[in-house]
């Protein structure tokens, strides 16, 4: 919720719990004044009764709503504050051991890979934030081309595997696919690969010591395909399989809190599919049992199926 909604909401239970409060006080008012009226009164107490407990009700849970959402916030400045200091903190260190020492050939390599790595986590984190700064309900015009889903997947594969150092049967890709209907989309390349990008890094992150990450690209019919990715990991309560896309949200009480993150990959995932006229959703079998994110995007109809017979 932008800043302008959340005063919005705010100014509307504010008002709403000032006339309830107004509301109770004339009826004690006209209790006392017009006690003789004890028929009227009681007519307008079983009339303006259910309006006050709803009123109440009602303030109550945006009183709790605003309650979790601060500490969603601060839980998300904490996560942001580590991930963007602990990379400088590092690249600092390094080159303050480069300035100050002599350092061989092979441990500078060594230290401009770690530094280059770090660099790229701080970038990382950045374009989450600002992505997630532009993933707004309000409908942003996006530059719609034609991509090639199953490339798009192997390209974002081949960066995850670089950027988390994985061997080459960590990640398994599989395209379930039929030759006359290609899995093509139409829509925004660098969006699209962002929402593929934290998905495999969701995945991996939350796969544990091993991880064993199988992704798939399929049509579920003529005029969607899918992105399916699942892990052996730590798994979805079901409850959560739904809180899982908000913002800044984070499953509590579970394994998955001590994994570093800053709640908005999912986020921008679930932004990005619906603004292209998708869906995503996940599926899990339960805490320690995997889960699968499945991403479903509109496709242009095949030419051979589109056809008028």
């Amino acid at each position: 919720m932008v800043a302008g909604d959340r005063r919005k909401s705010v100014a509307i239970f504010i008002t709403l719990g000032s006339c309830v409060v107004a509301l109770a006080v004339a009826l004690n008012i006209g209790w006392v004044v017009l006690n003789w009226r004890t028929g009227v009164l009681l007519i307008l107490g079983l009339l303006f009764f259910p309006l006050i407990i709803t009123g109440v009700v009602l303030n109550t849970i945006f009183l709790v709503r605003e309650i979790r959402r601060n500490e969603q916030h601060d839980a998300f400045i904490n996560a942001v504050t580590h991930e963007l200091k602990t990379p400088v903190a590092s690249i600092r260190l390094y080159l303050e051991t480069l300035q100050q020492r002599e350092v061989d050939e092979a441990k500078r390599k060594e230290f401009y890979a770690i530094m280059i790595a770090d660099s790229e986590r701080l970038l990382t984190t950045i374009e989450q934030v600002l992505r997630a700064g532009r993933s707004s309900p309000s409908k942003r015009r996006i530059e719609r081309i034609p991509i090639d889903l199953p490339e798009l997947v192997r390209e974002c594969m081949l960066l995850a595997r670089t950027r988390h150092h994985l061997g080459g049967d960590a990640l398994h890709f599989t395209q379930s696919v039929p030759p006359d209907a290609p899995a093509n989309v139409l829509g925004d390349l660098e969006e699209i690969k962002a929402a593929v990008s934290n998905l495999l890094d969701n995945a991996i992150k939350y796969s544990g010591a091993k991880v064993q990450v199988s992704v798939e690209t399929a049509r579920v019919d003529e005029k969607t395909v899918a992105v399916r990715v699942t892990d052996q990991g730590v798994g979805i309560p079901n409850l959560e399989l739904k809180r899982i896309f908000r913002r800044f949200y984070r499953i509590p009480g579970t394994v998955a809190m001590r994994v570093k993150g800053t709640g908005l990959g999912l986020f921008i995932v679930r932004s990005v599919v619906e603004r292209h006229g998708g869906r995503a959703f996940a599926e899990s079998a339960g805490a320690g049992h995997g889960s699968t994110f499945t991403l479903q995007l509109p496709s242009p109809v095949p030419k051979e199926t589109g056809r008028t017979q």
